[in-house]
């Protein structure tokens, strides 16, 4: 394996001596954090030198058409050895580029457009790209990986599921094999052999889970051992043991960064085995009918975050019903535990909204998208009380054998980037979190999505008969409607108000992710009517046909705001891509989550009494919603921060068996 460290001219990177080359963990300052996210702030005036970077890549274009296939591929390895001493320099770039986008051209038939060109810039310069949905960031993602994996980097193009990363990996197949680059696919059934077979190829597709679960693997087989101390054993005659599964954290690249370094890097990635479970079934059925016995302000006490606990008065009542029932019960400690994680699975996790059951199991689903994430669990025993709560078989514990978080393993490559589509609002905390500047891509072609307004409706009934009632009345005109919802719950409740109208329609979420793409293909049809979760296809185009175009393109309703405006525009993203038209609006309810969670209660009094029929002052609802979002990312960014700060914690007293030496 060539030494990629060339690669990085100009960056002062601190390696680790683990069996493979990675960053060692940067220990930051407070002050350092705050000074990164002030920093994100400041505007970055590069439009000089990207137009200049622009203007030699396409100057470059009439002679690359007039090499044949070998010159081609000729030229390219020898770029791939300049950058491999020089770094991803502009005049490198501007060569590299050139000749992959005309081997695409010739493969692919998708010449890369100069904002593609770049968005791949901005990726060799370890920064976040920032591209409207729709812009073209799979093709744009090619110049960066297959520069990257020329120079013989391990190049690792990170998505959110298993089908995306497939998906992409067979559309660009025949670049890669034109350029005599593997490529390889990381599945979530996959053999440990299969896996390292993959990630030994030139390009590796992979989602985010996978790769980290891989990386906690590798840390675990791999313990303590250097790679000095292998080479060591290696040359005194000992046997090395299996090799590791990843061959290095040297360059990644994140699609819908913002999902998978901020929305999912709220909690540790953990692996751990399972333990029987010491307790008696008992416990999880009797603290199940006590929680459901329990009042409201009476014998416990909940806010809108999900945390509920016990009152004097409850304790004292707990104490008096469980006094016959001995063992555990006895113990202050326990009873109070057993009953405050009862009272949790009971009123704040619900089912089709938080979880699903599948198989007879309960299975945790994403509520930043919607999809089922069937190797998560929850801690501590919340789990079994929900399995107990659901009728379901009763698992056990679980021991913690190597965490993680997303912000430690992501800041450990030597060459970190991404896009997304949503950047600008959590600019500040990328930066911060993993030094990750984020630069914005005009569109390609102007966009042509007009904002239909919002309406706020007085009950949640009143919100799901507006919705049937536009979905159906846009429809009628032959074009598309995408209905977007916040919970399984939610887009079956709407499908079941159209099926009782007669009216046709499909349906998205956590029970037919499997058919995802079947779904998106078709929802683009003329009068098509699709309900979707917060999923709606992300990282897949809803194709139109010309007459649909004219008719006014697709048309999507966002049914409740998301505590996160980015998820918001990524649903209004759907539309109007790539210069299509398309019309976007909001129909929502007062007693959505944004408003009961992070509302105050005087405010949320006022909202309720200045809605007339259906509609508010739409300038208001705007602004109310966009300070509640403000309030929610507060509350979130908190809990990342705290996810951090006890990661550290837990690496520094345990001796995680990844951390990278100094």
């Amino acid at each position: 394996m060539s030494d990629v460290r060339a690669l990085l001219a100009g960056r002062e990177v601190e390696l680790g001596d683990g069996p493979y080359l990675e960053r060692v963990d940067a220990k930051r300052a407070p002050w350092e954090a705050r000074l990164r996210t002030w920093l994100a702030k400041l505007p970055r005036f590069d439009g000089r030198r990207a137009q200049r970077f622009l203007d030699a890549t396409n100057a470059l274009e009439e002679a690359t058409r007039v090499f044949d296939d070998d010159t081609l591929r000729t030229n390219l390895a020898a770029e791939a050895r300049r950058m491999h001493r020089e770094g991803f320099t502009d005049v490198c770039l501007a060569a590299s580029f050139a000749l992959i986008r005309e081997a695409s051209r010739r493969t692919l038939g998708m010449r890369h457009h100069d904002v593609q060109l770049l968005a791949g810039r901005t990726l060799l310069q370890g920064r976040l790209a920032e591209m409207s949905t729709g812009e073209g960031k799979t093709l744009a993602a090619t110049l960066a990986a297959c520069s990257a994996a020329m120079t013989g980097a391990a190049t690792h193009v990170v998505t959110v599921n298993d089908y995306l990363a497939e998906r992409d990996a067979e559309h660009n197949t025949p670049l890669f094999d034109f350029l005599g680059l593997k490529i390889g696919v990381v599945l979530q059934d996959m053999s440990v052999a299969d896996r390292r077979t993959a990630y030994a190829c030139d390009i590796t597709y992979v989602s985010n889970k996978e790769l980290t679960f891989d990386y906690l693997k590798d840390a675990i087989a791999m313990g303590e051992s250097s790679r000095t101390q292998q080479r060591l054993a290696e040359f005194a005659g000992g046997r090395a043991g299996e090799p590791p599964i990843l061959r290095g954290l040297h360059i990644a690249i994140i699609d819908e960064a913002d999902s998978v370094l901020i929305d999912e890097a709220s909690t540790p990635l953990i692996i751990s085995e399972t333990l029987p479970d010491d307790l008696d079934p008992t416990i999880y059925t009797r603290a199940i009918e006590l929680a459901t016995s329990l009042e409201r302000d009476v014998h416990y006490a909940a806010n809108h975050h999900r945390d509920i606990w016990l009152t004097p008065g409850g304790k004292v009542h707990v104490r008096e019903v469980t006094a016959e029932f001995g063992g555990m019960w006895r113990s202050a400690m326990w009873r109070e535990e057993f009953v405050q994680k009862a009272l949790s699975a009971v009123h704040g996790f619900q089912r089709d909204q938080h979880y699903i059951l599948a198989d007879d199991k309960v299975q945790i689903v994403d509520e930043s998208t919607g999809r089922v994430m069937p190797d998560r669990t929850w801690e501590r025993g919340l789990h079994q009380m929900i399995e107990c709560k659901e009728g379901c078989e009763i698992t056990g514990q679980r021991r913690t054998l190597a965490q993680i978080t997303y912000q430690r393993f992501f800041g450990r490559y030597l060459l970190l980037c991404g896009m997304t589509g949503t950047a600008q609002e959590v600019a500040a905390e990328v930066k911060g979190s993993y030094d990750l500047s984020v630069t914005r891509i005009p569109t390609h072609k102007p966009t042509r999505r007009r904002n239909l307004g919002d309406i706020v409706c007085a009950s949640s009934d009143l919100r799901w008969e507006a919705v049937a009632r536009r979905a159906v009345e846009v429809a009628s005109t032959g074009r598309p409607v995408l209905v977007g919802t916040r919970s399984v719950e939610a887009s079956e409740r709407l499908a079941a108000l159209f099926g009782a109208n007669g009216i046709e329609h499909a349906v998205l979420n956590a029970r037919q992710d499997k058919s995802e793409a079947e779904a998106v293909a078709q929802a683009g049809g003329a009068g098509r009517i699709t309900v979707a979760t917060n999923m709606a296809g992300r990282g897949t185009d809803i194709k139109l046909a010309p007459e649909i175009e004219q008719a006014g393109g697709l048309h999507v309703i966002l049914t409740e705001f998301h505590e996160s405006a980015r998820v918001d525009r990524q649903l209004f993203g759907r539309c109007a891509r790539q210069g299509d038209p398309g019309t976007t609006e909001a129909v929502v309810s007062i007693d959505d989550d944004l408003f009961t969670r992070f509302a105050p209660a005087p405010l949320r009094a006022i909202l309720a009494s200045l809605v007339r029929g259906e509609h508010a002052s739409e300038k208001l609802l705007r602004r109310y919603v966009t300070w509640l979002q403000d309030r929610a990312e507060r509350h979130y960014r908190r809990q990342r921060t705290d996810t951090q700060r006890r990661d550290a914690e837990w690496a520094r007293a345990l001796g995680f068996v990844g951390k990278s030496r100094r």
